[in-house]
């Protein structure tokens, strides 16, 4: 009972991360609010569905690979955890740096002026070709995915943050395709990106400090 409550509590920890990391937008969050804006919702759609799919993929890639790197060689673990603690620190520091600014979102706009797949493949390979979202998914499901973690673990992982991310960014199309919204949120930004470095701290710490046997 307590080894599963163990893994529930990491599988939310990780949900919260993924949500939280949307909340500082990144290359694909300012393509899907700049080709809302300039092509329109249903282009930023239907590049939020690929990005979606890019993160379905980047999911799967990166929990098989590290179970079964962590099944082969459990004692990689130790300094697996390390390196995400580490790259979480390295999130949170950017986010407070950010915090520490006045700066508004470099919004890119992807304009293709094709129908939904081309859009669609066009967020797919946004998603697919940014290496970040390696690193940032080796950090997080390092917060809920160990040796001796059970096969639904991986797949609750896999499938949740895929949910997120696609109601994310598709939320993100319907709402950043005016600028009101794009100035309201520039406004609070600093409060978002504070929020944001604690979170990542409280992240790594909880990752450094669990047990993973």
């Amino acid at each position: 009972m307590i080894q599963i409550e163990y893994y529930y509590t990491g599988i939310l920890l990780v949900y919260v991360a993924f949500i939280m990391a949307m909340f500082s937008p990144g290359p694909n969050i300012l393509s899907v609010i700049g080709t809302s804006m300039n092509q329109g919702r249903a282009a930023g759609k239907a590049l939020a569905l690929g990005i979606g799919t890019g993160s379905f993929l980047w999911g799967m890639l990166t929990v098989s690979g590290l179970s079964a790197l962590l099944t082969m060689y459990a004692s990689v673990m130790v300094m697996l955890k390390f390196l995400a603690a580490a790259y979480l620190l390295w999130l949170a520091f950017k986010a407070f740096r950010s915090a520490s600014r006045s700066q508004k979102m470099m919004i890119s706009a992807v304009d293709i002026n094709g129908r939904f797949w081309s859009y669609y493949r066009a967020g797919l390979a946004i998603q697919m070709s940014n290496p970040k979202a390696a690193f940032t998914w080796i950090a997080i499901a390092s917060l809920a995915v160990d040796p001796s973690a059970p096969l639904w673990v991986s797949v609750s992982v896999v499938l949740g943050t895929t949910i997120i991310s696609i109601f994310g960014h598709l939320v993100y199309a319907v709402a950043f395709s005016t600028m009101p919204v794009v100035e309201t949120y520039n406004r609070f930004s600093r409060w978002f990106e504070s929020v944001l470095g604690a979170f990542f701290t409280f992240a790594s710490y909880r990752l450094l400090t669990s047990d993973s046997n």
